[in-house]
């Protein structure tokens, strides 16, 4: 088992010491994500700019949310699919919706789950989607800067998703009433 050091604002790298003191006071605690991260403070920072720049994608919060939990089920991330619906919870998304990401299931919106969908498809394709599938997406009632802000989201999960199974980064006490597993098919 690989160790990482989960970084505190006193043990944090000068790089990373003001962020990972200031989510300290926010929070109450780091989210252990941050403090693997911490390690190299422009692995953090670049982090935190693709996460800055999700935020101004275009998508909802939901929208946004959609994306997120769906690359980190299809990566398998612990935890990020219970981080996030820790968080989809405190923002007062619809739990259903979550819910039906967290299980692999259909989400009744039928835009919400073209969103799903083809999320999904770029991730297990690794972007090598079909003209059909981008058309299905567009016909849903979404836009080429759509499919552009989500392929920024998944950029942005697999930094995270791909780190946490690197370090196998430990689920905060804050996420464990989100946490999650994989759902292994036959």
């Amino acid at each position: 088992m690989a160790k990482f050091k989960l970084h505190t604002p006193e043990t944090a790298p000068e790089g990373s010491r003001e962020f990972i003191a200031g989510v300290n006071k926010k929070m109450g605690f780091v989210p252990s994500l941050y403090a693997v991260l911490a390690e190299n403070p422009a692995a953090l920072n670049g982090y935190l700019a693709v996460a800055e720049a999700v935020g101004k994608s275009g998508l909802t919060g939901l929208e946004q949310q959609i994306v997120l939990i769906t690359a980190s089920v299809v990566n398998e991330c612990h935890f990020c699919v219970a981080a996030h619906s820790a968080m989809s919870e405190g923002e007062g998304l619809d739990m259903a919706i979550i819910a039906a990401i967290r299980e692999d299931r259909p989400i009744d919106d039928t835009r919400l789950e073209a969103l799903r969908v083809f999320t999904k498809k770029v991730v297990v394709d690794r972007g090598f989607v079909s003209d059909c599938d981008v058309d299905t997406f567009l016909k849903a009632g979404w836009t080429q800067s759509a499919v552009l802000a989500v392929i920024l989201a998944i950029a942005l999960k697999t930094i995270s998703n791909y780190t946490n199974h690197v370090a196998e980064t430990p689920l905060n006490e804050a996420f464990q009433g989100h946490a999650w597993t994989p759902v292994k098919s036959n």
